[in-house]
């Protein structure tokens, strides 16, 4: 199995972040650009990684910044368009003549900012993948805070505002994963009011995305999601321009499938779905 390598990847307005690569043995048949949830990293996912790699994939693991391995601005971002931006640039770099198709894996409120390439970059990807992302969330700060992040968005930017994922039941209901997520130092708890308050312009964005999602789309979901709703995501996905979609739900499974006690058939739905339907394309 490959072990991965940390590098950093400086945008164009300077900032330096990091992400996972796990190269493969060979040269690959495909590479997977992976872009995580918003309070997780790339640490949460090195099985399913380690999954496509093996599988013959070159797989990327972008930490999105100030989360994860990226330490300034903390929680942070300028705008939705600048977190686009920066994995747009990272796959612009690994695009060039004779370079393998490639594939976006997105999870959870990373799945907004996958679509969003879409619709501000057409032609980018040759295929995307999307695990119970965060279109159609059940989970929002009460009334009185979403007030206050309005606010300080205007007078205080940087304000810090608690996330509001913090039982851990709504990721797993495995005792191990959970013991996990308590102990990780890397995951994000807090966010500027300026990171929500654009959060929720990508929402807007996104209301125009579908007629631009043109690639073979496969939607993953956890029949016991709390913090997406999957009967909205499914309408929203159907919405999509692609020829191809697929989805598969997992009966009894919970929003981070990376997490279920025992999530291969997760892993090979995916290795399978990205072999027969992006891979082949480029032959």
């Amino acid at each position: 199995m490959a072990d991965a390598v940390i590098w950093t990847f400086t945008a164009s307005d300077g900032y330096r972040w990091h992400y996972r690569h796990f190269p493969p043995s060979h040269k690959p048949s495909v590479r997977v650009v992976c872009l995580h949830g918003i309070q997780s990293h790339g640490g949460w996912y090195d099985a399913s990684c380690r999954h496509l790699c093996d599988a013959g994939f070159d797989v990327y693991f972008l930490d999105r910044r100030g989360s994860g391995l990226n330490t300034q601005a903390r929680g942070d971002a300028p705008s939705f368009r600048r977190l686009i931006d920066d994995v747009a640039e990272f796959i612009q770099v690994q695009r060039g003549p004779g370079s393998p198709p490639l594939v976006v894996s997105a999870i959870s409120w990373g799945g907004k900012l996958a679509a969003g390439l879409c619709y501000r970059f057409p032609g980018l990807l040759d295929g995307l993948a999307m695990l119970t992302p965060g279109f159609c969330p059940r989970v929002r700060p009460p009334t009185a805070e979403r007030l206050a992040i309005a606010r300080a968005s205007v007078t205080a930017p940087t304000k810090l505002f608690p996330i509001p994922l913090n039982d851990l039941a709504l990721f797993t209901a495995t005792p191990r994963w959970r013991q996990f997520i308590a102990d990780d130092p890397l995951s994000l708890h807090k966010a500027t009011a300026r990171f929500l308050l654009q959060s929720l312009k990508l929402d807007v964005y996104l209301k125009r995305a579908p007629k631009r999602i043109t690639v073979p789309t496969l939607l993953l979901l956890a029949g016991e999601d709390r913090i997406i709703d999957n009967a909205k995501t499914r309408r929203f996905v159907e919405r999509f321009a692609a020829k191809r979609k697929d989805v598969i739900e997992y009966s009894g499974a919970h929003h981070t499938l990376e997490f279920e006690p025992d999530p291969r058939q997760v892993f090979d739905d995916l290795t399978k779905w990205v072999r027969e339907h992006v891979a082949t394309r480029s032959k």
